[in-house]
């Protein structure tokens, strides 16, 4: 009989699946609202994007190192959603680009403030050999609700003749929600700590993963940023109508993946998850550099889902081990470190495809992936042989 997961594990699945559903009924408006409502132009929306990315960023550093302090995890996790759930639907009033920049960056700092002492609160309760799982229903769960979200906000589009302002107003529905279950979720967490040994992954041959976080991080510094995805999948035909539902698609694979990520986690551990996850990737993008018809961008944009299933829920069960009691701050470093990457790598990809042509820079993305899955594989059968010639 399979072995269940705990109540906190799944209520934060929940959680994720609600949060999201209200965040993406809100977020995929934001250009139209920022351009044809409020009159703001492309600069907003890079400011918009760029600065809450980088806030986020910081505060995830730091709400990892206070979720180490007693008691902290829980009102953390709550003070982040609670952020969010008042934030979000105050945008529908806004009159001004600057005034949607500064609700944005706020709702960030609310997600920068959640996610490490939720990660972190997860791992606690979790047993080692079931975190895998539990990362994947999160994970999962919340992808789940990034097809939910932008599917109502069509819905209610469409054949309710809801203006804009009026569907960012109707994720405070959701959101009082995620408060509700993030609550019930915290609640009661310290007396439910599964204690668990302070153990580090391995490899195959027994190796320590001490630098594991910073190769996870080199791994998001050669990735594509998915805006560049998406202008991939526009140039080669999908149009901007459609974008929204090939969007919707990735999170269903995305979700559906996630939960055959954390199971494979489980069983064969997370460094071979993750490679999986790395070589798929690697596939998508040089697919994405040959491209030249709408149905292989359909195909290689949904394969996408796979790489974020086999790599996200495997990521967050090894840094939970390699951060042992410490799991707010590992996490934290973890979250920050990621991040930076990503926006580093998004300026170095996008200047290539800008400068040199979309094709040049998916291949420079995928000959980088590529090269840290081999140096890491490596680096193993080096330690491998290491160890059987003692």
């Amino acid at each position: 009989m399979k072995e269940r997961l705990p109540r906190q594990a799944v209520l934060f699945g929940w959680v994720s699946l609600l949060n999201d559903f209200a965040s993406e009924m809100v977020y995929p408006l934001l250009p139209a609202f920022v351009t044809g409502v409020l009159g703001g132009g492309a600069a907003a929306l890079g400011a918009l994007d760029g600065l809450a990315d980088c806030v986020s960023t910081v505060m995830k550093f730091v709400a990892g190192k206070l979720a180490d302090r007693e008691g902290r995890r829980g009102p953390l996790i709550v003070l982040g959603y609670l952020v969010a759930v008042v934030v979000r639907p105050v945008i529908s009033v806004t009159g001004a680009a600057w005034q949607v920049i500064a609700l944005r960056v706020t709702d960030r700092i609310g997600k920068g403030i959640r996610t490490p002492p939720r990660d972190a609160l997860i791992a606690d309760v979790t047993p080692d050999h079931l975190r895998g799982r539990a990362f994947g229903l999160q994970r999962g769960m919340d992808h789940a609700g990034a097809v939910i979200g932008p599917l109502v906000a069509w819905y209610l589009l469409q054949f309710h003749q809801a203006g804009v302002r009026s569907v960012i107003e109707s994720s405070a529905i959701p959101g009082v929600l995620v408060l509700m279950l993030a609550v019930w979720a915290t609640s009661g967490a310290r007396a439910s700590v599964t204690k668990v040994p302070q153990a580090a992954e391995t490899t195959a041959s027994g190796s320590r993963l001490p630098a594991a976080v910073y190769v996870i991080a080199l791994s998001y510094l050669v990735r594509m940023p998915e805006t560049l995805m998406i202008l991939r999948a526009q140039q080669l035909g999908v149009s901007v109508a459609v974008i929204l539902l090939l969007w919707a698609a990735l999170h269903v694979i995305r979700s559906s993946s996630s939960f055959v990520g954390g199971a494979m986690n489980d069983r064969r551990g997370s460094v071979f998850t993750m490679r999986l996850g790395w070589v798929a990737y690697v596939l998508v993008s040089a697919g994405f550099a040959l491209a030249s018809s709408v149905t292989a961008a359909w195909l290689l944009f949904l394969a996408l889902g796979v790489v974020a299933g086999f790599t996200e829920s495997p990521e967050r069960a090894l840094v939970a081990r390699l951060a042992g009691k410490k799991s707010g701050s590992g996490f934290g470093r973890y979250h920050a470190l990621t991040g930076f990457a990503s926006l580093a790598g998004g300026i170095g990809l996008g200047l290539v495809y800008q400068h040199v042509g979309a094709g040049m820079a998916f291949v420079v993305s995928a000959i980088g992936t590529a090269v840290l899955v081999a140096a890491w594989s490596s680096a193993a059968l080096r330690q491998e042989a290491k160890s059987l010639s003692r």
